[in-house]
């Protein structure tokens, strides 16, 4: 496979503060893109599908990244029904059921997306016998609750999100009342292009089995841009391996498997058509992850939860901060900020513009106090001394 040029890297924040679009409101009060603490809201949003990879087909969309995310419909129905073995890839085998062996230090993890009206599902790696798990972080990206399954013993148990790291893709959860857990088997030498692998994990959000999709590494150091699966909230990732294997949403945080069984790299996005897929080598998550544990707390490295404000805003062309929407119950709809209002100031910081709002809350933590000024819709300015909350996880 050829190499696709490096995507320019992504700009990042400081934890506390999103950058992602607000969703169209609808029937069911907000759409799967809108979680927010501090979002740039957009008037329109350009689908950037692209994750990848050859020249010759460069609009494929993701298919694990995202994990199996889905919103319940008119009919409570759901948005997929993709399940393991249906590859629509001619080139590589369908998925198969992963064996006893390959669910060794493997776990489900589902989450519920409090301010999406949503659920997602997607895998991940034991750590530590204590319950440490190591995943996508676009896997809880939105989660409000987390629970994990351990598919060698059929336990599961609440997760807490120790820390993220946007920019790479990883996180690490922590389980509660854990212990004496078999943890994944991990390999410290890196593949080759031409080796067999195995990618396992939750595919299509399946309750009753775990897939296993062998494969062939086709390259090594890739770059791509991912999105979800309706095309947006774009991330580029470098330094990735490249398998032609049939992973699935859903499988993103699970193992790749070398030909020995271990652990070479950590599942994390493909091909919406099937076929082509992507890894992050696994020395690389281990390394983020350390700092992750070590308490590491940066530009890209994010400890606990993020502060939460509960709004999302929009630059105008006029020049302001317009909130455009407003999450219910939360401290922002508890000061009395509404939709239409223009922030003009926080901290004592003025603020023209989105940019201007997130800058102003980086760096803030869960429980923080910030005095926040507004025009609301009448033209009267007025001022608000608020608590910020813990936000879902970012």
């Amino acid at each position: 496979m050829s190499e696709t040029a490096d995507a320019p890297a992504p700009t990042t924040t400081r934890r506390r503060t999103r950058t992602v679009a607000i969703g169209t409101l609808g029937a069911l009060g907000i759409a799967a893109s809108a979680v927010f603490g501090v979002q740039a809201a957009t008037g329109s949003t350009t689908a950037v599908q692209a994750i990848a990879a050859p020249v010759t087909d460069p609009t494929v969309a993701f298919g694990g990244r995202g994990g199996y995310a889905w919103n319940p419909g008119p009919s409570g129905g759901y948005g997929s029904t993709t399940t393991p073995g249906s590859s629509t890839s001619a080139t590589v085998p369908a998925a198969t059921e992963a064996t006893a062996d390959q669910l060794v230090g493997v776990v489900d993890i589902t989450t519920v997306l409090g301010y999406q009206n949503g659920e997602a599902a997607g895998t991940g790696m034991v750590l530590t016998a204590n319950g440490e798990i190591l995943t996508n972080n676009h896997v809880v990206d939105g989660a409000t609750s987390i629970t994990v399954t351990v598919l060698s013993t059929g336990q599961s148990y609440p997760a807490a999100v120790v820390g993220t790291d946007p920019t790479d893709d990883v996180a690490v959860l922590q389980l509660t009342g854990a212990s004496g857990l078999d943890t994944a088997q991990i390999d410290s030498s890196t593949v080759a292009v031409g080796d067999a692998v195995t990618a396992v994990g939750n595919a299509g959000g399946a309750t009753d089995s775990t897939s296993a999709a062998a494969g062939t590494v086709t390259g090594l150091d890739q770059s791509i841009t991912a999105t979800d699966e309706s095309g947006q909230n774009a991330e580029d990732l470098t330094g990735l391996i490249g398998i032609a294997a049939d992973v699935r949403a859903g499988d993103s945080g699970g193992p790749l498997y070398d030909a020995q069984g271990e652990v070479a790299g950590m599942d994390t996005a493909a091909s919406s058509s099937g076929g082509q897929a992507y890894a992050i080598p696994i020395g690389t998550a281990l390394s983020i992850a350390e700092q992750i544990v070590a308490g590491v707390d940066d530009a890209t490295v994010h400890q606990g939860y993020p502060a939460f404000l509960g709004i999302s805003v929009l630059s105008t062309s006029t020049g302001g901060a317009t909130v455009a929407g407003v999450v219910s119950g939360g401290p922002a709809d508890q000061a009395g900020l509404t939709a239409g209002d223009v922030i003009t100031a926080i901290g004592g910081t003025t603020t023209t513009s989105a940019d201007d709002v997130s800058a102003a809350l980086a760096g803030r933590s869960p429980g923080d106090s910030v005095t926040v000024t507004w025009a609301d819709t009448t033209g009267q300015s007025r001022t608000a001394t608020i608590i910020l909350a813990s936000g879902p996880a970012d």
